[in-house]
Order: C-alpha cells, then structure tokens, then sequence
C-alpha cells in the first residue's frame, strides 16, 4: 500500500477496501460521520464542516460580525467574500475563523489549493483549543500536506483530539500506529504530554 493516505474514509478501489486515514466533520457530534467522499462530495462536507463550526461556536461564545458575514458568503458560493471576512475575523484571534481558513486553503474551495497555508490557520486555531483544527493537523502531518510526513506529531495530535472525545482521531492514531516503531508511539505520547502542559503553543 501506497504511504500516501487519502483524507477520507474508507475507500472502495477495484471492489476492495483500503485503510486510509479519514476526514471528519467537527468534534462532538458523534453521530454524524461523513464517510467515502469523491470530489463533488467536498463542498458538501465543507459546508457541513462550516455549519457545524458556526454552531458549537456560537454555543460557547458570541460569533463576531465578520465571521457570520463570511460564512453567509461562503454558504452563497461567495467565496472571496467569505475569504476577506474569515481573514479579519482570523486575525482578531477568532479560533473558528482560523479553522474555516485552514479548511478552505487545504480543500481549495474559492481559493488556490496551499496546504502550506492551511497549516498555517490550522495550527493558530490549534493552539487555541480548536479540536476539528488539531485533528486536521494530525492528517496533514500523516500526509505530508504542507509539511514534513511526520507519523510522530500526527499521533501527537490525533492524541490531544481524541483526549476531547474525536472518534475519528482514536481511530486514525489507530492506523497509524501499525507504521510506527514502540519508540516512535513513546515519543508521541511524550510530546501529546509536553503539548498539553503548554496549552498547545509551540507544539
């Protein structure tokens, strides 16, 4: 099997299944699962993704202007719009706003696919506590999107997302400890211990 891991579930290829890491919507909703996607299903699990953030967001916290606009723009295919919203309300330390761009740059919906970037939203929404963020660090990790292929600090964060409940995270820790040394697994549990003691900065 290839090392080269899709970011959905499991796949069917010529009739056979094939273990792959898996995408998965916000944390918290167990029994939504969104399972073997092709292209035209990312803007429906982006979508999806999106509502959800908006909604465990808003629960916890008021949402702030610029976000809602953008993600009005975004459920309207506005997707520069919901970009410049997302980006100010990003910048203003707004954890969900930071996720949605990191999602936006990694899927590339309305924007030029750049896993750079989108490591880069991930990993600031991440250090706020931005469980679907870490989750989403742990599968670019796992891929090698936008930085170095790095199965220790996927399970690292796989670790910090499933310690808040993410099923998706237990399960790809999971796979990814079948390509990994006892050694490896020790180092990441370390650093998942090390990570958490800094409140997830600098990790």
């Amino acid at each position: 099997m290839s090392q080269w891991f899709s970011k959905f579930a499991l796949h069917q290829v010529s009739g056979k299944q094939s273990e792959c890491f898996i995408r998965e919507p916000p944390p918290r909703l167990p029994n939504l699962t969104i399972s073997c996607q092709t292209f035209p299903m990312r803007n429906l699990t982006a979508t999806l993704c999106l509502t959800l953030a908006v909604l465990l967001g808003s629960a916890g916290m008021s949402v702030s202007q610029d976000f809602q606009k953008g993600f009005d723009a975004y459920n309207r295919g506005d997707y520069a719009t919901a970009l410049r919203e997302w980006t100010l309300a990003a910048g203003q330390g707004h954890a969900f706003a930071q996720y949605n761009l990191g999602l936006m740059y990694d899927i590339g919906p309305g924007v030029p696919q750049d896993y750079k970037t989108a490591v880069k939203w991930y990993t600031l929404a991440a250090e706020q506590g931005n469980a679907s963020a870490q989750y989403s660090l742990g599968l670019m990790y796992a891929n090698g999107d936008g930085v170095l292929q790095d199965y220790v600090y996927a399970q690292m964060w796989w670790n910090i997302a499933a310690s808040s409940g993410n099923k998706q995270a237990s399960e790809n820790r999971d796979i990814v400890a079948k390509r990994m040394t006892p050694a490896d697994i020790s180092a990441a549990q370390d650093l998942t211990r090390e990570c958490v003691a800094k409140n997830y900065k600098g990790c």
